[in-house]
């Protein structure tokens, strides 16, 4: 549980993930930082294997596992980039995966995570029906669930990324992470909030991906509608310990829409050569749209994921041409 997790835990970590996670690019954008009035950085996780930051989660999750555990098999609730990130790490570690993902989720993501040897299901019209899907494969078989957005493993995994962005950039003064269910929110939130107190934590989601948004105004956990969006890998509810993160880290939170959401993929990827999903790119949006009321700099902006289709890229350049 988040409340369990220290910086010692994170640390630990990162132990674990040296040689395994690579060391993602942070960069200085100097038109952000132009508008931002002072220095932005941008942390790549894009860049990391499997084309997201949930390989961290993912691998020092499995990597702890006893081994009765691993002859179990483990099985997941995914939008996507955590599948692959449990994929990548049942495979390097040996151990049988199922994921379950929404019919929806990116051709791109699924067929990532059969290419790494586990077993795909998608037969859930959304990501919370996943997740109920995997809950119940857990139960019926004594697989190990392994959240997305849950568990020690996921949080200390997750917040190596702040040590990464902290030992680059000691000034640091803000950050800006895309939040869906919390776990890399409180990963990161954690570590910051304990070794750079400092440090302003700002969530970012897009207006079709708001549950925890919605839910930290209402002081409790509010059910949103979950239409289509580019953000597919924030999408979904939000649950009680997603909304204690939430409520115990962010300094503020911030909503784009689903237009700058898009804009900011054709953005990143013509002004820096990166290539971002919606939920990658919603911490770009929510700072070129304005919707960050306080942004103090140094400030870095996590880029969360690569994953989208090709064909939903091409079109987003299309649609928002320079």
């Amino acid at each position: 549980m988040f409340a369990d997790v220290t910086a010692g835990h994170i640390e630990a970590a990162a132990r674990r993930l040296g040689g395994v996670a690579l060391r993602t690019r942070l960069i200085r954008s100097a038109p952000l930082s132009a508008l931002a009035g002072g220095d932005v950085w941008l942390k790549l996780e894009c860049e990391q294997r499997t084309g997201s930051f949930k390989l961290r989660g993912a691998y020092n999750s499995l990597v702890t596992l006893s081994p009765a555990q691993r002859a179990a098999g483990v099985v997941a609730s995914s939008a996507g980039n955590h599948g692959l990130g449990c994929a990548w790490a049942a495979r390097e570690l040996g151990i049988a995966a199922t994921i379950y993902v929404p019919a929806t989720a990116p051709v791109v993501k699924k067929e990532g995570i059969r290419a790494l040897g586990a077993t795909v299901d998608d037969r859930a019209p959304h990501y919370d029906a996943a997740h109920e899907l995997a809950v119940a494969h857990a139960a019926r078989t004594g697989a190990t669930f392994v959240s997305p957005q849950d568990g020690d493993g996921v949080f200390a995994g997750q917040g190596t990324v702040a040590i990464e962005i902290l030992e680059e950039l000691p000034a640091l003064a803000a950050v800006v992470v895309s939040v869906g269910g919390g776990g890399l929110l409180g990963g990161i939130g954690r570590y910051l909030k304990s070794r750079a107190p400092q440090v302003r934590v700002i969530g970012a989601q897009g207006d079709r991906s708001n549950a925890m948004s919605a839910s930290v105004a209402a002081g409790r956990v509010v059910e949103v509608p979950v239409p289509a969006t580019l953000a597919d890998g924030l999408s979904g509810q939000v649950f009680e310990e997603g909304l204690r993160v939430g409520l115990s880290v962010m300094d503020e939170i911030a909503v784009a829409s689903e237009e700058e959401i898009g804009a900011a993929i054709a953005w990143l990827y013509r002004t820096h050569g990166v290539i971002a999903e919606g939920a990658g790119a919603a911490g770009v949006a929510a700072l070129r749209g304005r919707r960050i009321a306080v942004l103090p700099t140094p400030a870095a902006v996590v880029v969360t994921g690569s994953n989208i289709n090709p064909e939903v890229h091409a079109r987003v350049l299309r649609e928002f041409p320079a």
